[in-house]
Protein backbone atom coordinates (compact mmCIF):
# COMPACT_ATOMS: atom_id res chain seq x y z
CA UNK A 1 0.00 0.00 0.00
CA UNK A 2 0.97 3.54 -0.76
CA UNK A 3 -0.05 6.47 1.34
CA UNK A 4 -0.80 9.34 -0.02
CA UNK A 5 1.35 12.37 2.01
CA UNK A 6 0.06 14.79 -0.41
CA UNK A 7 -4.15 14.49 0.81
CA UNK A 8 -6.14 15.66 3.01
CA UNK A 9 -6.30 12.70 4.97
CA UNK A 10 -3.66 12.50 8.07
CA UNK A 11 -1.48 9.52 7.16
CA UNK A 12 -2.15 7.99 11.02
CA UNK A 13 -5.72 7.66 9.39
CA UNK A 14 -4.17 6.54 6.37
CA UNK A 15 -2.44 3.53 8.31
CA UNK A 16 -5.50 2.88 10.99
CA UNK A 17 -7.29 2.08 7.59
CA UNK A 18 -5.10 0.28 5.96
CA UNK A 19 -4.99 -2.35 9.32
CA UNK A 20 -8.41 -2.11 9.39
CA UNK A 21 -8.41 -3.69 5.47
CA UNK A 22 -5.99 -5.88 6.73
CA UNK A 23 -8.25 -7.88 9.08
CA UNK A 24 -11.02 -7.48 6.78
CA UNK A 25 -9.49 -9.60 4.45
CA UNK A 26 -8.54 -11.65 7.18
CA UNK A 27 -4.85 -11.20 6.52
CA UNK A 28 -4.72 -10.03 10.01
CA UNK A 29 -6.58 -13.14 12.23
CA UNK A 30 -8.84 -12.02 15.37
CA UNK A 31 -6.54 -11.93 18.36
CA UNK A 32 -3.84 -11.96 15.86
CA UNK A 33 -0.03 -9.76 17.13
CA UNK A 34 -0.59 -6.73 14.93
CA UNK A 35 2.63 -4.77 13.16
CA UNK A 36 4.46 -2.58 16.22
CA UNK A 37 4.47 0.83 15.25
CA UNK A 38 7.94 0.19 14.64
CA UNK A 39 7.80 -2.24 11.94
CA UNK A 40 4.75 0.52 10.69
CA UNK A 41 7.28 2.88 10.14
CA UNK A 42 9.75 1.00 8.65
CA UNK A 43 7.25 -0.13 6.43
CA UNK A 44 5.86 3.15 5.48
CA UNK A 45 8.96 5.29 5.89
CA UNK A 46 7.30 7.75 8.35
CA UNK A 47 8.20 8.48 12.31
CA UNK A 48 6.89 5.70 14.43
CA UNK A 49 4.78 8.49 16.54
CA UNK A 50 2.31 8.71 13.82
CA UNK A 51 1.87 4.85 13.25
CA UNK A 52 1.13 4.87 16.95
CA UNK A 53 -1.31 6.87 16.67
CA UNK A 54 -3.25 4.99 14.10
CA UNK A 55 -2.21 1.66 16.31
CA UNK A 56 -4.18 3.91 19.30
CA UNK A 57 -7.21 5.46 17.30
CA UNK A 58 -7.91 1.16 16.91
CA UNK A 59 -7.49 0.71 20.51
CA UNK A 60 -9.60 3.67 21.45
CA UNK A 61 -12.33 1.58 18.82
CA UNK A 62 -11.80 -1.69 20.60
CA UNK A 63 -10.32 -2.52 17.33
CA UNK A 64 -7.35 -3.58 18.92
CA UNK A 65 -6.44 -4.38 22.74
CA UNK A 66 -2.87 -4.09 24.51
CA UNK A 67 -1.08 -7.12 26.10
CA UNK A 68 1.47 -5.19 28.19
CA UNK A 69 5.07 -6.10 27.17
CA UNK A 70 3.58 -8.34 24.41
CA UNK A 71 2.28 -5.42 21.98
CA UNK A 72 -1.18 -5.13 20.19
CA UNK A 73 -3.65 -7.76 18.91
CA UNK A 74 -6.85 -7.96 16.71
CA UNK A 75 -9.99 -7.93 18.93
CA UNK A 76 -12.60 -10.77 18.86
CA UNK A 77 -15.07 -8.81 16.91
CA UNK A 78 -12.75 -6.55 15.42
CA UNK A 79 -14.45 -7.20 12.10
CA UNK A 80 -17.89 -6.54 13.24
CA UNK A 81 -16.57 -3.14 14.80
CA UNK A 82 -14.82 -2.30 11.75
CA UNK A 83 -17.90 -3.38 9.46
CA UNK A 84 -20.77 -1.40 11.60
CA UNK A 85 -18.30 1.70 11.44
CA UNK A 86 -17.96 1.72 7.86
CA UNK A 87 -21.76 1.29 7.46
CA UNK A 88 -23.04 3.45 9.86
CA UNK A 89 -20.09 6.70 9.63
CA UNK A 90 -18.29 6.45 5.86
CA UNK A 91 -20.91 4.71 4.00
CA UNK A 92 -24.05 7.06 5.36
CA UNK A 93 -21.89 10.05 5.10
CA UNK A 94 -21.25 9.29 1.28
CA UNK A 95 -24.44 8.49 0.70
CA UNK A 96 -25.69 11.63 2.16
CA UNK A 97 -22.89 13.58 0.04
CA UNK A 98 -24.58 11.55 -2.89
CA UNK A 99 -28.32 12.33 -2.30
CA UNK A 100 -26.94 16.26 -1.85
CA UNK A 101 -25.57 15.94 -5.01
CA UNK A 102 -28.16 14.61 -6.72
CA UNK A 103 -30.62 17.08 -5.32
CA UNK A 104 -27.94 20.00 -6.82
CA UNK A 105 -28.11 18.28 -9.87
CA UNK A 106 -31.88 17.89 -10.11
CA UNK A 107 -31.44 14.21 -10.18
CA UNK A 108 -34.32 12.10 -9.36
CA UNK A 109 -34.23 9.63 -6.78
CA UNK A 110 -35.34 6.79 -9.53
CA UNK A 111 -32.27 8.02 -11.37
CA UNK A 112 -30.02 7.90 -8.76
CA UNK A 113 -30.86 4.55 -7.87
CA UNK A 114 -30.33 3.44 -11.29
CA UNK A 115 -27.15 5.00 -11.26
CA UNK A 116 -25.83 3.14 -8.53
CA UNK A 117 -27.22 -0.51 -9.75
CA UNK A 118 -25.38 0.23 -13.27
CA UNK A 119 -22.47 1.26 -11.34
CA UNK A 120 -22.91 -2.32 -9.28
CA UNK A 121 -23.73 -4.41 -12.49
CA UNK A 122 -20.16 -2.65 -13.95
CA UNK A 123 -18.44 -3.33 -10.85
CA UNK A 124 -19.39 -7.32 -10.99
CA UNK A 125 -19.07 -7.56 -14.51
CA UNK A 126 -15.12 -6.83 -14.10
Amino acid sequence: MMLNSDGTKPIYIQIAEWLENEILSENILEDGKIYSQYQLADMFNINPATAAKGLNLLAEESILYKKRGLGMFVSTNAKEIILNKRKNQTLKNLVSEIVIEAERLKISEEELVKMIKEANRDRRSR
